[in-house]
């Protein structure tokens, strides 16, 4: 039983680990990175949010997520703006929005190379399998 466990771990680590590479290599096309990609995806879905909310949503530290904002602004992807206290809040800029939409489509692009092996009623299934997993206790 343990090395199944194991198997099934490696398995769905292997799955990301392909994601990654693909997206990283395709989004290079852009002249952006995964993480930077993420992180427009973050903002967007969060307009508004700190740099605290924002390294949670993209599963990085404080200070990484600062270091990487900090390169999007000087893309000109983002604008920070002071919030309430010493917050700073992060928004997406035109230009932001344009390499967002680009890497969408190829996430998208992608993602469906990667579940094309899967029916949608799979896919649905794996979903519903890893989101289950993410909240049990």
């Amino acid at each position: 039983m343990p090395g199944d466990l194991q198997a099934l771990g490696r398995a769905v680590k292997q799955a990301q680990y392909r994601h990654h590479r693909a997206l990283d290599g395709r989004l290079a096309a852009i002249g952006s990175t995964l993480a930077q990609w993420d992180a427009l995806r973050a903002i967007d879905r969060n307009s508004g949010s700190t740099a605290r909310a924002l390294a949670e949503e993209t599963f990085q530290s404080e200070q990484a997520f600062g270091t990487l904002a900090n390169r999007l602004v000087a893309r000109g992807l983002i604008e920070r703006t002071p919030g309430r206290g010493r917050a700073i809040e992060h928004r997406l800029t035109a230009a932001g929005e344009q390499v967002l939409r680009a890497g969408n489509q190829i996430a998208n692009d992608v993602l469906a190379d990667s579940f094309a092996a899967l029916s949608t009623d799979e896919r649905a299934t794996l979903l519903n399998l890893l989101q289950r997993i993410g909240t049990h206790r």
